[in-house]
């Protein structure tokens, strides 16, 4: 099992994330946060870094969800979609694939959440 659902778009860069998060907020999530990590590595290690924007989501039901199934789970939330350019210019949006990330947790109660988020972001993904 992939621990991410990827799919290379037809948007430039900027275009990609308008995109992904217009897909986000019409499945329930929010985006909480923006790291734009070319900027970021530019600034901390004075390095050359393509486009690359970690955007963290988040769907209120299920985080609740999860939360009341598991406590610790805040430490696996946000759900991490990213937007990335290549080189050859191509532009690819991946999300979390949460089946993967919570097999490292013993808890049955959460297998249903994940498969709904799962399900919740391949539909962002394959929408895009």
């Amino acid at each position: 099992m992939s621990y991410h659902i990827s799919k290379k778009v037809d948007y430039k860069f900027d275009e990609a994330i308008i995109r992904v998060t217009e897909e986000l907020k019409e499945k329930g999530f929010g985006v909480l946060t923006e790291i734009d990590i070319k900027e970021t590595l530019k600034k901390k290690l004075d390095v050359v870094f393509k486009k690359y924007k970690i955007l963290g989501a988040c769907n209120p039901n299920f985080a609740h969800q999860a939360l009341l199934a598991e406590d610790k789970i805040g430490t696996m939330l946000p759900c991490n979609v990213i937007v990335e350019e290549h080189e050859d210019g191509s532009v690819e949006v991946s999300a979390v694939n949460p089946l993967a990330s919570m097999q490292a947790v013993d808890n049955k109660k959460l297998g249903p959440i994940a498969e709904k988020v799962q399900s919740s972001l391949t539909q962002v993904i394959t929408n895009i």
